[in-house]
């Protein structure tokens, strides 16, 4: 028996042929997957293929997924992904171009592309995605749905980096000496799109993401990308501009997370809060012409006698715009040529005086925005005032939200905690060898110069920087490679500052506070001297030997000072070493140290009567002069950064007021004959621009000098520091000088002295004295210094 045939549609379905009724189906199964595929945010089934990659040998292509894979999604979460923009944002792939959003808390992220607008698919955790079937990445922006709101956005992973090529390679080399104009915060318009650049050096960070009050402090929507291996993670936020705050979520090598404020943050929030803020200057200045005379004449050369501030402190509750309706007032009717202000550096701590930095490149916040602080040093300027700034380069405070272990591991630091611990202060010292961090104070050097126009930088505690052993004792610190004491790193940071500067800002001035003979402080660095050094580079140098010496003499009783007498002449064997500021500063006036009246021995009237005579000698004596606020109307107290000058001194209601008056008065009278006198400046660093007449009165506790200008015409400064008045006191003279006559006398009645004087003019006697063939006939008047000029 034959069995029955098999039916032919049974053949059909066996060899896959299709009716008429399977077409159809199969049609409509296309126009569903192709509809899935316009329709972003509907997923293709399978996992995503290898971009690029060829489909094994008889199998079609893996359907591709716009969703991110497990591991970016995970190193974005945790804010560990070296190169965000590679995975968010817009990217052709095949079959079209790719949409990605990281956005916490959205309900939805939409696509707008023209007339396209396109929901991108929810992947949980904040991810966004969808697949869209175009040639090209188009011009773009996204839609973002929160709950209440909807903000229409441009993607921040659309655009280029901000920093170029060359700022890159000068940051890797340490050589970019206008680092704040790139790494930090900067509103710009970038691509043409408005917005701020984010960027930051930290090499040894897994990631780095910017937190802030645009993002409700959670930085996770905003990972930066990391610039190759320069250490810089950068991001630009379109449509964020000034005023909003940030920091740095850091996640550090071992995957914890450190919130930093920004190490060139151009302002910050008032302390104790620490945000950064960005900011931009709109500040117009009119100082043209102080520059332009500032480059004129050499600061050694010219008249230099400076008034110390303590800004927060010098009228309290001031903010900058205020003290610059007072201060270039006050300092011009004094006749002081420079103030120097105590650090203006944001610092978290207002009883470091500021000498503990946190924030380098920003004014301090207590007392307004960094253009209130241009403002000052422009009214400052505009009243014929230089303007010099207390810098802090030595050290840094250990504040977790700073610069200490900024990305995790020793950064600004010295890696070596031997070398990186701060004996005296509990601080941080910087690592001056590693070139980054050399740039970064290079470049704040030259950041006040330029931006605030600040007219010289004193550079505080340079000694701790020039030594390995500076307070530290045997077995706390390594010799240099040679075996020595020096620290090579620090020598080689303060010679390249010091010549950036002054390269780069005609007329700008540095002053080293260097308490030791380190040799060749004011020297040019390319000038080797016999320690086998080139010199530091600065213009000028605290003497520090002066400044103990004679505060020493003078705190004995007059009787005694004869034993005392070497402490004020000993200066002159090394006043040309260096070229010297003799300062009377902060430090000599605090922690139980005296103010400068209180100093004097004696009653009331012979501690002024001392105070007095001694501005006079110093003003005098060859090197600039530094005057600390409150000693110029002889304040008993010492000075306290909480209430700064006892200014009640000078009520005329205080019964003592004339007392204080004449000490200020005769401050300014010295200011003003000083700075007609050019003997008293023009020869400062010049041996023959001092004469001794006489230096070893021991007995009678007198010192007489002449002060010669750069034509020869003499000064002659003599000083009683005796209670007792001198009579016919018979001086040696040039018997050039047809007649000498009082410029200045500390024991005038209107300074509160007894008013012993020549009014008249004095003429020379032909008898020889002191190995001069002339000489002169004083009444010396008690406790007072004397200058006589050419009649």
């Amino acid at each position: 028996m034959t069995p029955p045939k098999k039916k032919a549609t049974g053949k059909k379905a066996a060899t896959g042929k299709k009716t008429a009724a399977g077409k159809k189906a199969a049609s409509a199964g296309k126009k569903t997957a192709a509809a899935k595929t316009a329709v972003a945010g509907k997923k293709a089934a399978g996992e995503k293929a290898a971009a690029g990659k060829k489909p094994s040998a008889g199998l079609p292509p893996a359907p591709f997924s716009p969703a991110l894979d497990a591991a970016d999604r995970e190193r974005l979460l945790h804010g560990s992904h070296h190169d965000p923009h590679a995975v968010l944002g817009a990217h052709p792939v095949p079959g079209g171009v790719v949409f990605r959003a990281l956005r916490p808390f959205a309900r939805s992220v939409t696509v707008v592309a023209g007339e396209l607008r396109a929901a991108l698919h929810d992947d949980g955790d904040g991810f966004f995605s969808g697949l869209l079937p175009l040639t090209d990445v188009p011009a773009y922006r996204l839609l973002v749905a929160y709950e209440g709101t909807t903000l229409e956005t441009e993607d921040a992973y659309r655009f280029l980096p901000t920093l170029g090529d060359l700022d890159l390679h000068l940051i890797g080399e340490g050589r970019h000496e206008q680092l704040w104009t790139v790494l930090g915060a900067h509103p710009t318009t970038h691509q043409g799109v408005p917005g701020t650049g984010f960027s930051v050096w930290a090499p040894n960070a897994r990631g780095v993401r910017v937190a802030g009050s645009f993002n409700f402090w959670d930085g996770t929507g905003y990972p930066m990308r990391s610039l190759g291996s320069t250490g810089v993670w950068e991001l630009f936020v379109p449509g964020l501009g000034e005023g909003e705050l940030y920091k740095f979520d850091i996640t550090r090598p071992d995957g914890s997370h450190t919130l930093r404020a920004d190490p060139l943050a151009r302002r910050t929030e008032v302390p104790p809060a620490t945000s950064s803020i960005v900011h931009a200057s709109r500040y117009a200045w009119g100082d043209e012409e102080w520059l332009a005379r500032r480059e004129r004449t050499p600061v050694h050369e010219a008249p230099f006698s400076v008034y110390e501030v303590h800004l927060p402190s010098w009228r309290p509750g001031l903010t900058y715009r205020q003290l610059a309706d007072q201060l270039p007032a006050y300092v011009r009717d004094l006749g002081f040529t420079h103030v120097e202000l105590m650090p203006v550096a944001e610092h978290p701590f207002g009883g470091s005086w500021g000498y503990q930095v946190t924030g380098f490149y920003a004014p301090t916040a207590r007392l307004g925005t960094p253009d209130d602080f241009r403002h000052l040093v422009d009214a400052l300027h505009r009243a014929g005032i230089g303007v010099l700034m207390d810098w802090v380069p030595a050290h840094f405070p250990r504040d977790d939200w700073a610069l200490a272990e900024f990305d995790g591991r020793p950064l600004y630091e010295h890696e070596d905690p031997l070398r990186a611990a701060h004996p005296d202060w509990g601080t941080l010292e910087f690592d001056f060898g590693r070139r980054e961090v050399r740039n970064f104070l290079v470049a704040n050097a030259v950041y006040w110069c330029e931006e605030f126009h600040i007219d010289g930088l004193r550079v505080d505690a340079v000694a701790s920087m020039l030594y390995l052993d500076y307070s530290r004792e045997p077995g706390q610190w390594t010799p240099n490679e040679h075996g020595g004491r020096e620290n090579l790193d620090a020598v080689a940071f303060l010679q390249e500052m010091n010549a950036t500067v002054y390269r780069r800002c005609p007329g700008v001035v540095t002053v080293a506070e260097e308490s030791t003979a380190w040799d060749g402080v004011t020297r040019a660095t390319h000038d080797r001297g016999p320690s086998g050094f080139g010199g530091l580079g600065f213009g000028l140098k605290w003497n520090m030997g002066w400044m103990h010496d004679s505060l020493e003499y003078l705190s004995h009783e007059p009787v005694h000072r004869r034993y005392h007498h070497h402490e004020m002449t000993f200066s002159m064997v090394y006043a040309y070493s260096e070229n010297y500021v003799l300062p009377i500063s902060h430090d000599e006036v605090v922690h139980g140290k005296r103010s400068l009246v209180s100093k004097m021995p004696g009653d009331w009237w012979q501690q002024r009567a001392g105070l007095r005579a001694f501005l006079a000698f110093m003003w005098a004596h060859p090197g600039k002069q530094l005057l600390f606020m409150g000693q110029e109307f002889a304040q008993g107290a010492e000075w306290s950064e909480a209430h700064g000058p006892d200014w009640w001194l000078l009520d005329p209601a205080y019964p003592a007021e004339p007392d204080h008056r004449g000490v200020r008065d005769l401050v300014r009278d010295l200011n003003t004959v000083y700075r007609s006198a050019p003997a008293l400046w023009q020869r400062d660093t010049d041996p023959s621009g001092f004469q001794w007449v006489v230096g070893d009165a021991a007995e009678d506790n007198v010192f007489a000098f002449l002060r010669l200008d750069a034509e020869g015409s003499p000064l002659l400064s003599v000083s009683n520091l005796s209670p007792v008045v001198r009579h016919d006191y018979r001086l040696g003279v040039p018997d050039d000088v047809p007649a000498w006559h009082e410029a200045l006398n500390t024991d005038a009645e209107r300074y509160g002295g007894s008013g012993v004087g020549r009014p008249d003019p004095v003429k020379p006697e032909p008898q020889g004295r002191h190995g001069r063939p002339a000489s002169v006939r004083l009444t010396l008047p008690p406790l007072a210094t004397v200058w006589l000029r050419p009649a």
